[in-house]
């Protein structure tokens, strides 16, 4: 990819921390053979400088992503432009020392040594954006947010965010933090697409209030929404490359539901010219203008593909047929707090300004 390609990168800042981040995250969890289904260093170098090329700066990885060979890799890619990236990476799951009992978790000593692991493997002083990767509820939440700010305050870690947990978990973290002059969450990744809907039931409102980035994990529905799979089986709509990952994908079931959904997205990618991938992914970065999708490719024709879903735009009427097919059931309190509005505001209009 060249620059006659360039795709001209908008960048967000990440929650309401001053760091400007690209609108598009490259997950490099495919980075590395490890795990039987990753790319080799050539491939995933190419899609990491074409990433570049296109003015990309987000990255991510974890301390276990294919046995730490996509850490080893991002470091080896980024060696003489460390300043030009924002690296973010994780913590919690015991990948790297299955033998300890402390190799897991999000307590201090595994954070440390976690932490530290990372800094060798990425060949780097600090990392920009530290992932806790999953609650943990064997650690205290203060233990892990008192640790975090230490990394913090020592220069090794510039801003945190959690990934994989419940919003009851976040918000005593936040709120937490906030009492004892910590540094709190600016950043939330969780999974999130078309298929994957149930996180703004509380998930979401609880980013919107503390003002947090919104990193979405498997915005493609572990290729259910590439293009490949619909109610009548396989198709075969302008694919986005091949590497088909849904039978290995472990948290992607296939639902009546979820293949209606991918029916309409097969639908406007028709209309559209556009592949399914695409729409898929323009969808979510209309959705909400905190949601930053992590795209992670095992082919460069499949990166080629998804990131031209930075340069297009769906209809109002094409977002709306999209959120209506994949809508959820909101539940409790949301739908009784909606039935009850009236009883509270009446028929008057106010609006809410803070």
């Amino acid at each position: 990819m060249n620059n006659s390609t360039f795709l001209k990168m908008k960048f967000k800042t990440f929650g309401r921390s001053g760091l400007r981040v690209s609108e598009i995250s490259l997950g490099t969890m495919t980075f590395g053979e490890d795990w039987g289904w990753g790319s080799g260093r050539d491939e995933s170098e190419r899609i990491f400088n074409s990433y570049t090329d296109l003015g990309g700066n987000f990255i991510d990885t974890a301390d276990g992503y294919t046995s730490g060979t996509s850490e080893k890799m991002v470091g080896e890619f980024m060696k003489g432009r460390r300043t030009g990236y924002v690296i973010a990476t994780k913590y919690t799951f015991n990948f790297m020392n299955s033998g300890s009992a402390n190799g897991g978790g999000n307590h201090r000593k595994n954070m440390i040594e976690s932490l530290h692991g990372s800094l060798k493997r990425l060949a780097t002083d600090y990392i920009d954006v530290y992932w806790v990767h999953r609650y943990d509820p064997l650690t205290p939440i203060d233990e892990m947010m008192r640790a975090l700010d230490d990394m913090v305050k020592q220069g090794k870690v510039l801003y945190i965010g959690i990934s994989d947990a419940p919003a009851w978990t976040v918000s005593y973290a936040n709120a937490l933090a906030e009492l004892r002059g910590w540094s709190s969450f600016l950043g939330l990744q969780i999974e999130y697409s078309l298929a994957e809907r149930t996180v703004e039931r509380e998930l979401l409102p609880m980013a919107e209030y503390f003002k947090m980035a919104v990193a979405a994990w498997s915005p493609l529905a572990g290729g259910l929404l590439s293009g490949k799979y619909t109610s009548g089986g396989k198709t075969e709509v302008k694919s986005d490359g091949g590497n088909d990952r849904l039978h290995v994908a472990p948290f992607t079931h296939t639902t009546p539901h979820k293949l209606k959904i991918a029916d309409s997205v097969v639908s406007i990618s028709k209309e559209t010219g556009l592949s399914a991938a695409q729409v898929s992914l323009r969808w979510l970065m209309q959705k909400s203008p905190l949601v930053i999708p992590i795209i992670g490719a095992r082919k460069m024709a499949q990166f080629t593909d998804n990131m031209k879903a930075a340069e297009i735009t769906l209809s109002e009427e094409q977002m709306n047929r999209l959120s209506e097919v994949s809508a959820v059931e909101l539940g409790f309190p949301h739908n009784f707090l909606k039935l009850t509005a009236p009883s509270v505001y009446g028929d008057r209009v106010i609006e809410k300004l803070f």
